[in-house]
């Protein structure tokens, strides 16, 4: 008799699955930005006093940076925004502008217009404070999110809201739906519980994410998905699956993927799970090598200077 075990292989086995060809679908968490000390980071902590000897002249969230990673190989790029007093959004990482720029307070307390006259690189050193490389340089740098979604027409963005008010969600599905059909379905948008449990509700379509909707959908797949089900909770989602815990999810990777795809959500490995945030990434060389061979899925990457050139090919 065909037995229970033996429905669980047959029915999550990667033997029977066609695995696709092709390079992995490269995500860089803020684009092409100046390399820090990760030492002990808080969530305050001031990155741009912590910044290593640079070896480009990118500024993250700008511009130049986001064209100067889909060049290096990204196919889809992360950045932050806030929004201003005067109605837009702002595409910044801080909460505040004290540690970047020249400007002081919150991010989300300033017009647009404000956050455009200020010097973006004002506070970044790599010597403790004796020489400042990119002050003066960043001034007028900061863009909105309607300036990046005209400057890059095709451009495929994860979008990070960096609050958990409901508002915020609201706001950026007004500013959403405001645009053509073709540019919302180039974004994917991920933040706080709240504000993406607003974007869900009156945006369903749009591939979504926060940290309850990711854990309630992993947590739900190890539980049940050996059925070949998939849960609502990963539905039309976001799926960052940390390498240290893909193994225990059923059908890793090829059936895996195909099954997140057909419930239409987007699966990156990100790097190894240990009780913290979600933004590390597969960052490393030994990284590398625990991705699966010839793994073809999402990846999340901190250093996509550093590890496209071993990632853009179909074979490690």
């Amino acid at each position: 008799m065909f037995s229970w075990a033996a429905f669980v292989f047959v029915n999550n086995s990667n033997l029977l699955t066609r695995s696709e060809s092709g390079a992995p679908t490269l995500l860089a968490h803020r684009g092409i930005s100046q390399d820090f000390d990760r030492t002990g980071l808080q969530n305050d902590t001031c990155t741009a006093t912590r910044m290593l000897p640079p070896t480009h002249a990118y500024l993250e969230n700008t511009i130049a940076s986001l064209r100067a990673g889909f060049e290096a190989g990204a196919a889809i790029i992360e950045f932050d925004v806030h929004p201003t007093t005067d109605g837009q959004f702002a595409v910044f990482h801080d909460w505040t502008l004290d540690c970047r720029t020249d400007g002081h307070g919150v991010t989300r307390e300033h017009s647009m217009a404000r956050l455009k006259a200020l010097d973006i690189g004002y506070g970044y050193t790599a010597d403790g404070g004796r020489t400042f490389p990119f002050r003066g340089k960043g001034v007028g740098l900061m863009p909105s999110l309607d300036e990046v979604l005209m400057t890059f027409p095709d451009g495929r963005f994860l979008i990070n809201i960096k609050s958990n008010d409901p508002n915020e969600g609201r706001l950026l599905a007004t500013t959403l739906r405001s645009r053509l059909a073709e540019d919302v379905s180039r974004l994917m948008i991920y933040g706080g519980d709240a504000p993406i449990a607003v974007l869900r509700a009156v945006m369903p379509n749009m591939r979504t994410m926060s940290r309850g909707t990711l854990k309630a959908c992993l947590y739900s797949y190890i539980g049940y998905g050996w059925t070949g089900m998939v849960p609502s909770t990963c539905h039309n989602s976001i799926v960052f699956v940390p390498i240290n815990i893909a193994p225990w999810l059923w059908g890793w990777p090829n059936r895996f993927l195909d099954r997140m795809d057909k419930a239409g959500s987007a699966v990156f490995v990100i790097g190894p799970y240990s009780g913290g945030d979600f933004s590390s990434g597969i960052d490393t060389p030994d990284d590398i090598r625990r991705l699966p061979n010839d793994y073809t899925g999402g990846i999340l990457t901190n250093e996509l200077q550093r590890v496209a050139p071993d990632l853009t090919h179909s074979s490690r």
